[in-house]
């Protein structure tokens, strides 16, 4: 059995309280009242403060790998995530710029990359 992440994080800010990880082989998945009593950081929490993202195995497994943080975003209760700035100087300070996914960047490109070929294919055979 393989059991993907969950993420509880603060409903009033998005801070990320506790990643579950994910697991596999001989495995049983948590119950809500469970997790809250099993992570501190869940159970000195009232409840209804807190908000849980269910994540299917190695969904953003890229994301989580390179990412340098991660957080929710309040508006579309989505995970973001961000990356170290590539054309930083070294020594300057940087401060993180959350984003979505990159992996759901990279499928939205592709899906309107697809339709604009879609679009000039049937200009084409309109003769235009």
């Amino acid at each position: 059995m393989e059991i993907g992440r969950k993420i509880y994080y603060e409903k009033s800010t998005g801070n990320v309280l506790v990643d579950t990880g994910e697991r596999s082989g001989s495995v049983v998945e948590t119950t809500w009242e469970q997790d809250f009593a099993s992570y501190k950081s869940l159970n000195e929490r009232v409840p209804e403060t807190v908000g849980v993202i269910k994540l299917t195995y190695r969904q953003y497994a890229y994301e989580f790998s390179e990412a340098i943080g991660y957080r929710v975003n309040l508006e579309t209760e989505e995970l973001e995530f961000a990356y170290l700035d590539q054309n930083a100087e070294p020594g300057e300070p940087v401060e993180p710029v959350y984003q979505q996914p990159l992996t759901d960047q990279f499928s939205a490109l592709k899906e309107r990359t697809e339709a604009n070929e879609a679009a000039i294919l049937a200009l084409l055979d309109f003769g235009l």
